[in-house]
């Protein structure tokens, strides 16, 4: 046996066989249980994937809305600087 450890992607990237097989996530799951052992997504993340249908991209993204300031002096500081903490700002 391989020593292969399958990050998210790869897990993804198997359900999404398993979608195209029009396997339902039970069946996804107990494959995945074969192949990855201890390393299989949880039924619930099985569950979740089958819901997810159309968005076939295994990369992860970013949530949320990017964060607009209406503020064109804190938005020139940030520019400068994104790391500065809250304090560091207001004393600026």
């Amino acid at each position: 046996m391989t020593k292969f450890v399958p990050n998210k992607e790869h897990s993804w990237t198997a359900l999404i066989f398993c979608f195209h097989l029009k396997k339902i996530a039970a069946e996804s799951y107990r494959l995945l249980g074969e192949a990855y052992g201890e390393h299989t997504p949880s039924q619930k993340t099985c569950e979740w994937f089958q819901r997810k249908i159309g968005d076939f991209d295994v990369a992860d993204k970013e949530h949320g809305k990017p964060k607009k300031y209406e503020d064109m002096e804190l938005q020139a500081l940030l520019d400068e600087d994104d790391s500065q903490t809250q304090k560091q700002l207001v004393e600026r």
